[in-house]
């Protein structure tokens, strides 16, 4: 259940992920030049409507269709959204797009498979004009008398519920479903798939979204690296913590302090608790960011404020790590050193899996002395997968095999004829699909995984 979840997660996300440095210019311009920005200009301010209404739906539309369709269908989304958007001109179609670049995207699949081979020879060309052409506008008409009313009274009746969980002040509680998803690699998809298109109708409405500040506020994951840091009885623990704080807290990618949280399950409280607390602060007086912080990174969360409430979410995040430190503190300091143990306890059984072909960690097709090439992947490809390569490459730099190259992509879209792949345990089942017969190595800490130095010996065995 939770990997058709993440593979749905990854999905909405893969659409809007790509798409980001288009938010965060929409973002900037907002922040900057609106009425109530840092830099008012009337005509600057004038492509702040146009972006949300048509650039960003379009970019999302055309990435959705892409991923179902190749270009084709990246092309179809992008004449189908038309419709949905000029349908409902009353709400921003982020969402509409979400829907209807994939969508259309599937129709010319569906319509390649069933011409396939039965087109005659100097006809090819007219025939795939035209039929993205006739599909492209019967999915634009769709779009604008179905699709959008639709999507239309369907934010109509979110937007309902957001004013009811703001006016009642209790959006706050939003946060104790949102970290424990989290941990389990959703971060993606609750940000990009649902906070993000949520975020920008209320940016359109009011400058700022407090939508924005949920799942980006870095400051629940820094009191839990900190109390690892301070209080930790395992000293492999310990001395991870200050390499992870940096990369969580000023590179923004808030995967690393997850196995820490799922190394004591009980710092789910802690989590959430800081995000709580936060969030009444948040609500209380009336912050939100201009654009989407991504990745959620200090200077990116601060950055995105709203003109006159830089400091006060600056405070916001230091708010979450206070909070989250002090309940995960005594959790921490209490807690048993028994990570090593269970990490071993955990690598034994899946040797012991292996060895009876229970799962696929490695095949014996794989040569590592004709390895050139891994690679790192990751739910979405950008974040913990970026990172890990980069310390990765470091490694084999070191080593003296500064031949192979390490990069990074999304579990689901792992490049074709890869024979080598690095992924958290959490996401074999989906590594394995996406590139069958590869050789997987799977960690459970994306800093200081012992795999790594693994990996490294035995490619440097494989060529001596």
């Amino acid at each position: 259940m939770k990997d058709k979840i993440q593979s749905f997660g990854r999905f909405l996300s893969g659409m809007v992920m790509p798409n980001i440095g288009a938010l965060i210019a929409w973002g900037l311009i907002t922040a900057l030049f609106i009425a109530t920005g840092w830099l008012p200009n009337e005509q600057l301010s004038t492509m702040v409507g146009p972006f949300l209404q048509y650039v960003i739906p379009v970019l999302i539309a055309y990435q959705g269709g892409k991923m179902v369709g190749g270009q084709r269908g990246g092309i179809m989304g992008v004449i189908a959204t038309v419709g949905v958007i000029c349908g409902e001109p009353n709400y921003t179609m982020l969402m509409g797009a979400m829907l209807m670049g994939p969508l259309a995207g599937w129709v010319i699949k569906q319509f390649d498979k069933a011409v396939d081979g039965k087109i005659k020879a100097g006809f090819e060309m007219l025939v795939n004009n035209f039929s993205v052409g006739i599909l492209g506008m019967l999915m634009a008409i769709l779009g604008f008398y179905v699709i959008g009313p639709v999507m239309g009274a369907l934010l109509a009746v979110l937007n309902g519920g957001v004013d009811i969980l703001v006016n009642n002040n209790v959006l706050p509680l939003v946060s104790v479903f949102v970290e424990p998803a989290k941990v389990l690699f959703l971060n993606n998809a609750i940000n990009h798939g649902i906070f993000t298109p949520l975020g920008a109708q209320q940016v359109e409405e009011m400058g700022r979204s407090i939508f924005y500040m949920i799942e980006t506020n870095p400051g629940s994951g820094t009191g839990v690296i900190l109390a690892y840091w301070l209080f930790s009885k395992d000293k492999t623990t310990r001395d991870s913590a200050p390499g992870a704080l940096i990369v969580h807290l000023l590179g923004g990618i808030h995967e690393i302090y997850f196995p820490y949280v799922l190394m004591n399950p009980l710092l789910l409280l802690a989590t959430i608790g800081g995000s709580v607390v936060a969030m009444f602060y948040n609500t209380i007086f009336d912050l939100g960011l201009a654009g989407p912080a991504s990745p959620g990174s200090i200077f990116a969360y601060v950055g995105m404020a709203a003109k006159g409430q830089t400091v006060a979410v600056f405070f916001s995040a230091v708010i979450a790590a206070a909070v989250s430190f002090v309940i995960a503190a005594p959790i921490v300091k209490l807690a048993n050193p028994k990570s090593d143990l269970e990490d071993a306890t955990a690598q034994m059984k899946s040797m012991k899996a292996e060895s009876k072909g229970q799962t696929v960690a490695s095949t014996a097709n794989v040569d590592l002395k004709a390895v050139k090439a891994i690679v790192f992947a990751c739910d979405a490809g950008m974040g913990s997968s970026a990172m890990g390569a980069t310390v990765m490459q470091k490694k084999l730099d070191d080593a003296g095999l500064g031949d192979i190259k390490v990069s990074h992509s999304s579990v689901s879209e792992i490049p074709a004829g890869t024979n080598f792949v690095i992924c958290h345990k959490d996401l074999v089942g989906r590594a394995t699909t996406s590139a069958p017969g590869a050789r997987i190595v799977t960690i459970s800490n994306f800093m200081n995984a012992p795999e790594y130095d693994q990996v490294v010996a035995e490619i440097k065995a494989a060529r001596n």
